[in-house]
């Protein structure tokens, strides 16, 4: 990477850092019972010191920051997924839930719940399991639908997506008309939202998305080769076959985790790579830390904005995206039709 670059990229990542710890202070300061910055700061000083005392502290300390690094880590698991779907389809379109892949984690997750609640299963364990199986499933039947001689079509890939999307959408809801007694925990947990955070959900995630991200970053080259065509990369030397498998399997694991703490929530996967192309162009070895950190920044704010807008009642966050989503992803087809 040349120097100039190298030295923009750092710049880059440092300034989506610091957004994102402005918005985490913000997020945890700002609700029902508004706090100072200053007495997050030392909530979370007291914390780390072991010396928690007094209502603000244990405020911040037990419900906001736990939701809100939460909030972070799904966003950030989120926005990879989309970065790797779209080097790997070479599809601006690509995103975790237009693929299927976020409705296939759902029912998984979903059929977790139901087990769970009828058989004593622990739901910490299940739920991220079977969300992962779930995941991976879904997109292997989205890839096999579409392959041609061993090629993607990229205009069967979506179509395909969004139709294996309302299968599986619709076998979700036959599950819950079935299990009656889960129905409205699992439709509001479909809605998406983060209102069961807890530490140890943070642990989970943050294990799960350290896992997902190692090969990404170890191979973010042979994903710019990838950008050239299928044929291109396997000249170059890459086993192109085994490295879709490995980039698939990641992306599923981090979509996974996101759902299963914090069910569907769409468009961060879609919106958050093109925000951050527009500003690096489509290197991923700048593309992809930057677009993870401002996946964080996208999820926190709109965690943010479902509590607060029409506080007291709190919106599913899942909602929120969809609103700012929607229209960006219409954006996108008129662009992609301009370009064509």
């Amino acid at each position: 990477m040349p120097p100039l670059a190298r030295s923009r990229t750092l710049v880059v990542v440092a300034a989506v850092a610091a957004v994102l710890a402005t918005a985490v202070v913000a997020g945890v300061a700002l609700g029902a019972v508004p706090l100072a910055p200053a007495d997050v700061v030392r909530a979370i000083g007291h914390g780390l010191l072991g010396r928690p005392a007094g209502i603000a502290d244990a405020l911040v300390l037990d419900l906001r920051l736990p939701r809100v690094v939460l909030a972070a880590l799904v966003g950030m698991c989120l926005a990879a997924a989309g970065t790797l779907y779209q080097a790997l389809f070479r599809n601006p379109l690509a995103d975790p839930y237009i693929l299927g892949v976020s409705s296939g984690a759902g029912l998984g997750a979903t059929l977790a719940l139901v087990a769970g609640a009828g058989l004593g299963v622990s739901a910490f364990v299940a739920v991220p399991v079977a969300a992962f199986a779930g995941a991976v499933a879904s997109i292997a039947i989205v890839v096999a639908m579409t392959a041609r001689r061993g090629r993607l079509d990229m205009l069967s890939l979506l179509l395909a997506g969004v139709a294996v999307s309302y299968t599986l959408a619709a076998v979700t809801s036959f599950v819950m008309v079935f299990s009656r007694q889960t129905m409205q925990q699992v439709v509001f947990w479909m809605m998406g939202g983060l209102q069961t955070a807890s530490w140890a959900y943070v642990v989970v995630v943050a294990v799960m998305l350290a896992v997902g991200l190692a090969a990404p970053l170890l191979y973010t080259r042979d994903l710019d080769v990838m950008l050239l065509g299928d044929e291109r990369a396997a000249q170059l030397g890459i086993d192109v076959e085994r490295f879709k498998l490995v980039m698939l399997v990641a992306a599923s694991l981090m979509v996974a985790a996101a759902v299963s703490v914090s069910g569907l929530i769409g468009f961060v996967g879609l919106m958050t790579p093109h925000m951050a192309r527009l500003v690096l162009g489509p290197d991923h070895r700048r593309l992809l830390p930057v677009s993870v950190l401002a996946g964080g920044v996208v999820l926190v704010l709109a965690d943010l904005a479902a509590r607060v807008v029409l506080a007291p009642v709190e919106l599913p966050v899942g909602i929120v995206t969809a609103v700012l989503g929607g229209p960006f992803f219409v954006w996108l087809l008129l662009q992609a039709e301009r370009g064509a």
